[in-house]
């Protein structure tokens, strides 16, 4: 068994440890506005589920060099965003988004993208998910870094409208082939839905 302590390597050393051996990841694609009404997207695979009650999902996104990124200064400023999943069919249009741009320049444009107004937000979503998520920022938390400079910024989002392709929902319940989701690994690596199985859990 190899040994490594994370204090004797160096960041980018954690950074690839982790995002190679904490697979599968979902991928938020998250959609922002900027105080100047751009609309930001990017995805982030730091991504999960905080709460069912209320729901509540949780985004990290970390830091260049101590500053924020464009979506974590959005949504702070917001306090509204758009989190979408991804999935085979626009995945290489997501993949578009993580582009390093002006923030003034939109990444929906150059990935080829539709807006679509939300429900009970501003922020507007992207058409071509067959989820996505409406959220109000419940809490951001600056984390990890050095003495000076934060590390990431923690979104904890409160979801406050569904949007869910009609042909996957049933019952309740989502078809997760219909639905196709992609998963982040390391490197330029993706992974789709394999082979699923069942097993019933202890009373």
């Amino acid at each position: 068994m190899k040994k490594i302590d994370p204090k004797q390597i160096s960041e980018r050393e954690n950074y690839k440890f982790l995002i190679g051996s904490i697979i599968p990841r979902p991928i938020a694609f998250v959609t922002s506005i900027s105080e100047d009404g751009v609309v930001n997207a990017a995805p982030f695979s730091f991504f999960n589920i905080v709460s069912s009650n209320p729901p509540m999902i949780s985004v990290s996104i970390q830091r260049k060099k101590g500053e924020p990124k464009d979506t974590a200064r959005n949504i702070r400023a917001k306090e509204q965003f758009v989190v979408h999943i991804v999935d085979t069919e626009n995945v290489e249009q997501v993949n578009k988004t993580a582009a390093n741009l002006p923030p003034d320049e939109s990444e929906i444009a150059v990935a080829g993208l539709s807006l679509v107004m939300s429900e009970k937000i501003d922020v507007p979503g992207v058409k071509e998910a067959k989820v996505r998520l409406e959220c109000v920022l419940e809490k951001a938390l600056e984390l990890g870094g050095d003495d000076e400079n934060a590390g990431c910024d923690l979104i904890v989002g409160k979801v406050v409208y569904y949007h869910i392709e009609e042909s996957l929902y049933e019952d309740g319940r989502i078809d997760p082939k219909g639905l196709g989701a992609i998963s982040r690994l390391a490197g330029n690596d993706y992974a789709k839905i394999g082979e699923q199985f069942t097993i019933e859990r202890p009373l």
